[in-house]
């Protein structure tokens, strides 16, 4: 699929609109995660976001895909949900800025992947991104460790930084799914997929959500697919590399989410254990920008 050439400053608003609605969906997420638990939330979150999906591509006259690039909307969409169901898990323990942050490790895992899954050459600069990643989640997990530590915030983190590993194998699929499909069926089979996935479970796990948790369904499953059809738009009309800065402003997002709504502090080693991960991963672009690609939040 060829994008149509828009202005770059277009381009770039609708990057940091894209990034901005993922940092609330991941807020809204987190409470409906605390309030019916992380399974329910992203089970009827799916089903929204597949009703949600189901109009669009009927609006837009979407076609259904082709046998290859169903089986890329299929093992991504797998990818994601298991993503997804560490990742809100980890900020029912973890304070949103902290989670976000530790996400950010994603594109230097990737840059392994890749060497695995495409056979690409790791280079110098994403060693030296690698080392500078690893100190940043050491120094954030420090402040873990710190006197009387709560073992659930470090299950949490270990929650985080493994959905960053399935987040970085997510980045490697991704590349294959933006030349072959559009915004709205990417953003429609993520979520079919992953009700599918979910839909299994639900005799054992699921529950009928209380009338008043529906509007948080509802807006959660609205804005996370606004979110990624945004940023599928934004990366098929402009560089990655003139999009990553705007990445990172959902660590200033998830910051002012917690605050608002959580009442969570931001301390000093979450500020500076960040600023090591995302120097790494801006030296790693400087070889790499295409998988440099951190796409807000991890779901």
């Amino acid at each position: 699929m060829t994008a149509r050439p828009v202005p770059f400053a277009l381009a770039f608003a609708v990057c940091c609109a894209g990034v901005a609605f993922f940092s609330v969906m991941d807020a809204v997420m987190k409470g409906l995660s605390l309030a019916i638990g992380v399974y329910n939330a992203l089970l009827w979150r799916a089903l929204a976001g597949t009703i949600i999906g189901i109009v669009g591509m009927a609006v837009l006259r979407n076609p259904w895909p082709t046998g290859s690039v169903l089986r890329i909307h299929l093992l991504r969409g797998a990818v994601v949900a298991m993503m997804a169901l560490f990742f809100f898990y980890a900020l029912t323990k973890l304070p949103l800025a902290e989670a976000i942050a530790l996400s950010f490790i994603a594109p230097l895992i990737a840059l392994y992947l890749a060497a695995l899954l495409l056979k690409e050459r790791i280079g110098r600069n994403a060693i030296w991104a690698s080392v500078l990643g690893l100190i940043g989640v050491g120094i954030i997990v420090s402040g873990r460790l710190r006197g009387a530590y709560d073992p659930e915030a470090l299950l949490g983190a270990a929650a985080v930084l493994f959905s960053a590993i399935l987040f970085a194998w997510n980045l490697i699929i991704q590349k294959q799914q933006a030349d072959v499909a559009s915004p709205v069926e990417v953003a429609f089979f993520q979520h079919l997929v992953m009700l599918g996935i979910f839909a299994v479970f639900a005799p054992f796990f699921a529950a009928i959500p209380a009338l008043a948790h529906v509007p948080m369904i509802v807006g959660a499953a609205a804005i996370a697919f606004t979110s990624l059809m945004c940023l599928s738009w934004a990366y098929a009309r402009a560089e990655a590399q003139s999009l990553i800065p705007v990445e990172y402003s959902a660590f200033i997002w998830a910051a002012i989410m917690g605050w608002l709504f959580f009442s969570e502090r931001l301390t000093v080693t979450t500020i500076a254990g960040t600023v090591l991960i995302v120097a790494g991963c801006l030296i790693a672009a400087r070889r790499n920008p295409q998988l440099v690609h951190v796409e807000g939040s991890v779901t």
